[in-house]
């Protein structure tokens, strides 16, 4: 096992009904009807299964419960999706296409494009994976009768998939994240937090976007000076609720520090898959969803690590360490400090988790609505198997936030911070993509 793959181990452990435009009878089989009728209403009653199936092996091909490079598996969710979602309005254009925007065929069976455009990118995407996502493509195709439809499917989601490929193969998503971190004694800069000694994803700052237009387009405004009462505050906060051996963190508290601690793009890839089923979306729109949701997820990973890597704070752990050194008489000094959960290498400000949880509460609200009850587990969760429900998105988004904090990982207005770029992130992707056709 090499440098790269044992850092990759590592990290994976810590860190409806639409308006459109009116046509008749659009897609017809025993297995399923989309059809256009009245003012522009389409009846999207195709079954959203090949989706869900799909989410789920882009989970498994990057590795499962220990995935190692989220900001890698974030960005082929979203190419996985985005092929999916475009080989579907190929056949019958109900909205507005990423890249590959091929003329109308509608004799194509969607169940087989879109499980070749997932197959096609994750293949490419994971070699490793490969033996295990050909298994998955013959169960998908397994129940699509033979013939001209199924065929043109397969080529048409092969197509889509090739085509997002393209589009990303220069990149250079592929380069080693990992680098070293320079030592500091300047008060407020990055150090490495034991006990990693290095530092994560610092070139993802430059990215190849998928929706925003530049990589500080919601860029964070600065975090508070170190001699000022609100940094005061939010340190004197985290220094008795996020250490390890808190005696003011509830169990409640300790629970969901560790429930939300699983990697961002699992957990809300999850919450998708769970609300798809238990609403029962159509396939279109369940393809937006998802091409929406990783989308935003993606570039916030990117906007974040831009923060993150401009403003270069220290982590909770080394400021309450070296809190002599801050300029700041309300904040006293613990050097045997040590926070609840593992910190992860990256710098503190703003919290990438927090952000993340907001674009996916944003997309998420969009198509459920804002007052959409779940329940759902975690690969992190402190006992195995354990489920936690929420009445809304944003609930769920908050409280991810706050795990950060309770965790020992992140100053209150880190979360904040991220909370609001979150937000922006997955508005603005809402409203300039893969919109409906009218």
């Amino acid at each position: 096992m090499n440098r790269i793959t044992k850092i990759f181990i590592v990290v994976g452990l810590i860190f409806s009904i639409i308006p459109l435009s009116c046509k008749k009878e659009l897609l017809n089989d025993d297995n399923f009807i989309l059809s256009k009728h009245g003012k522009g209403h389409v009846d999207d009653r195709l079954s959203n299964e090949v989706i869900l199936y799909w989410s789920n092996a882009a989970f498994e091909a990057a590795g499962g419960a220990s995935e190692g490079h989220p900001l890698l598996a974030s960005r082929i969710e979203a190419m996985m999706h985005i092929a999916m979602h475009d080989a579907l309005n190929a056949i019958t254009p109900v909205y507005e296409q990423y890249v590959y925007k091929s003329q109308q065929s509608n004799s194509a069976n969607p169940f087989a494009a879109a499980a070749s455009a997932a197959h096609t990118v994750l293949k490419a995407s994971w070699a490793d994976s490969g033996p295990m996502l050909d298994a998955k493509l013959a169960e998908s195709l397994s129940s699509i009768a033979d013939g001209s439809a199924k065929e043109e499917g397969i080529a048409l989601g092969i197509a889509s998939g090739n085509a997002i490929l393209a589009l990303r193969a220069g990149d250079g998503a592929y380069q080693n994240p990992v680098s070293d971190v320079p030592v500091s004694n300047v008060p407020g800069v990055y150090n490495a937090v034991p006990p990693n000694n290095f530092m994560y994803g610092a070139f993802w700052k430059t990215m190849q976007l998928f929706s925003l237009k530049t990589h500080d387009q919601f860029r964070s405004l600065p975090p508070p000076s170190l001699n000022l009462p609100s940094y005061a505050r939010d340190f004197n906060e985290i220094k008795e609720l996020g250490k390890i051996n808190s005696s003011v963190r509830t169990a409640d508290q300790s629970f969901y520090a560790s429930f939300w601690y699983e990697l961002a793009d699992i957990g809300w890839n999850r919450i998708a898959r769970i609300e798809a089923k238990n609403q029962n979306t159509g396939l279109y729109t369940t393809a937006r969803m998802f091409a929406l949701l990783n989308m935003a997820l993606a570039d916030t990973y990117t906007e974040f690590i831009d923060s993150k890597y401009y403003y270069y704070t220290w982590r909770p752990y080394t400021a309450i360490r070296a809190a002599s050194t801050d300029g700041n008489n309300q904040t006293i000094v613990d050097p045997d400090w040590e926070p609840f959960l593992i910190t992860p290498p990256v710098p503190e400000y703003p919290s990438g988790h927090s952000a993340l949880g907001n674009a996916a509460s944003v997309i998420l609200s969009h198509f459920f609505g804002h007052n959409s009850s779940f329940t759902t587990t975690s690969t992190t969760a402190s006992t195995p198997g354990a489920e936690r429900s929420f009445k809304s998105f944003k609930q769920a988004a908050d409280e991810n936030a706050d795990s950060r904090v309770v965790a020992g990982i992140h100053f209150r207005f880190a979360c904040d911070a991220g909370q609001k770029m979150g937000d922006n992130v997955g508005r603005w992707t809402l409203k300039n993509y893969l919109k409906p056709l009218h």
